[in-house]
């Protein structure tokens, strides 16, 4: 179809190889994506563009973590959906996916994940957004 605008995804995560299987599943799927390798890098380019449709942000990250990114994202656009990411670290014993969902994230994954399982999050997030 001509004329579609894509869908946008702001996507975060500090590890590279991740950054790259994702965007390449979600650009594949037929999204935009825009990444960040930090939260401090996410707020800046989510205000270069003006916002998107959805933001999926890592959790623990250098810089500005996805829990303060979520913060900043709420203020900015208040309305838009997130899905926080984490594969806990050093912090498992700490209900950090929780935290993600009090602070405004409508879903959370926990990693290891396969793409196929963050593409149905993006969906649900995406429909239920509007």
């Amino acid at each position: 179809m001509t004329g579609t605008l894509k869908r946008r995804i702001l996507l975060a995560d500090d590890q590279p190889d991740v950054v790259r299987l994702l965007a390449a599943a979600l650009t594949e799927a037929g999204y935009e994506v825009i990444t960040a390798a930090d939260g401090a890098e996410a707020v800046r380019r989510w205000r270069e563009i003006n916002g998107g449709d959805l933001a999926i942000l890592d959790i623990l990250m250098p810089s500005k973590d996805g829990l303060e990114t979520i913060i900043e994202l709420r203020t900015h656009s208040p309305g838009v959906p997130i899905i926080a990411m984490s594969g806990g670290g050093s912090n498992d014993r700490l209900d950090i996916l929780g935290d993600a969902k009090m602070l405004g994230a409508i879903l959370t994954i926990r990693k290891p994940f396969h793409s196929e399982e963050l593409l149905a999050l993006v969906t649900e997030a995406l429909l239920n957004a509007y």
